[in-house]
């Protein structure tokens, strides 16, 4: 088979393609035929050397991916050959809380990724596809989209009336913004370009913040929320953002801590969480009982993932590029190759 590895931890140019072995599905093990994967913010550090010490090399990065079964291990029942399946980002988290050891098992991380034409993985590290979905579309879930359910409805029981403040228009804010239009909250977003805001107010965002005219933007949130703040905050930021969005935020509010894309240090002020009762909660992406619940809902919703660009296997480092770039709205998206069985919808 074909697959990408990155052979160095020096950006998206260390990616190799490659030719490897076929994977064969072990016992409790399904074989993927992978049509569509799905870049996030993560896979450029991994690829740039910034996600730690833990990554083995040469890697075949991404966590995100959807395919077809295309065979199944020993012991395996509840799957069969052309079922449509989406990996989970922590291959060996099921259900409960976090734990220690589910990091031994993240794709394109700790253990090989998506970015291959086949994939051998846990029968319980799989999910059943929104039917209305197409393989591209379904493959930007595992990772940007549970990381904002989690954030927002799973732990936040996020609730109409409520405002809820996402920063960006990245894969997991996008997200933010649909879950949260989904549950009947009102949203505020943030972004430097003013096309990117309006695309988001055609999705449904209610109010529209660029903060590089408008950098003092967490005054503004104030402002239009008559003082009140924002009850729910999807930081994506990091260094640069955090101590805004404390200010941001009502009281007795939460902030949800997703990303760092500014740096993963920040002074604040402890006045800004102990005077409002803040909530801080981290969230990294959850566990396959969430995904299966978010999948739920999308399907009852007939909701889609907003895709910005989608491009061929053959162009993979392109992909990484563009999403360096920080010019996409959504997802950046990768099509593999085309499914067997159950064409796209």
């Amino acid at each position: 088979m074909k697959a990408w590895q990155l052979t160095a931890p020096n950006g998206p140019g260390a990616l190799k393609l490659n030719h490897l072995p076929d994977p064969k599905p072990a016992p409790g093990q399904v074989l993927v035929r992978v049509c569509a994967t799905a870049l996030n913010y993560r896979d450029l550090m991994v690829a740039n050397g910034r996600y730690g010490d833990g990554t083995p090399l040469p890697l075949i990065p991404l966590s995100d991916g959807a395919g077809e079964v295309a065979a199944v291990g020993e012991g395996v029942t509840q799957w069969k050959v052309g079922d449509r399946v989406a990996a989970t980002f922590f291959q060996n988290w099921q259900t409960g809380p976090a734990r220690r050891e589910i990091f031994s098992a993240a794709l394109g991380g700790s253990i090989n990724g998506m970015l291959a034409e086949y994939v051998a993985l846990s029968a319980d590290g799989v999910v059943a596809l929104p039917p209305h979905l197409s393989f591209e579309e379904a493959a930007t879930l595992p990772c940007a989209a549970l990381t904002a359910w989690h954030a927002l409805v799973t732990s936040g029981n996020v609730s109409a009336g409520q405002t809820v403040l996402v920063l960006g228009t990245g894969g997991v804010s996008i997200f933010a913004l649909q879950f949260a239009k989904m549950h009947g909250a009102r949203v505020i977003i943030t972004s430097s370009r003013d096309a990117k805001l309006a695309r988001a107010k055609a999705l449904g965002a209610d109010l529209a913040i660029n903060y590089r005219t408008t950098p003092d933007w967490e005054k503004e949130v104030f402002r239009l929320t008559h003082m009140a703040g924002a009850d729910h905050i999807v930081e994506v930021g990091g260094k640069d953002t955090f101590p805004k969005s404390l200010r941001a935020v009502a009281m007795g509010g939460t902030v949800s801590v997703i990303g760092g894309v500014s740096g993963f240090t920040s002074d604040v002020a402890l006045r800004d969480i102990l005077g409002k009762s803040v909530l801080i909660r981290g969230i990294f992406v959850g566990n396959r009982d969430m995904f299966q619940a978010m999948n739920r809902a999308i399907s009852q919703q007939k909701l889609k993932p907003v895709m910005d660009r989608v491009f061929p296997f053959s162009e993979a480092p392109a992909a990484y590029s563009y999403q360096e770039s920080g010019a996409h709205f959504g997802k950046v998206v990768i099509t593999v190759s085309p499914p067997n069985g159950h064409p796209n919808p």
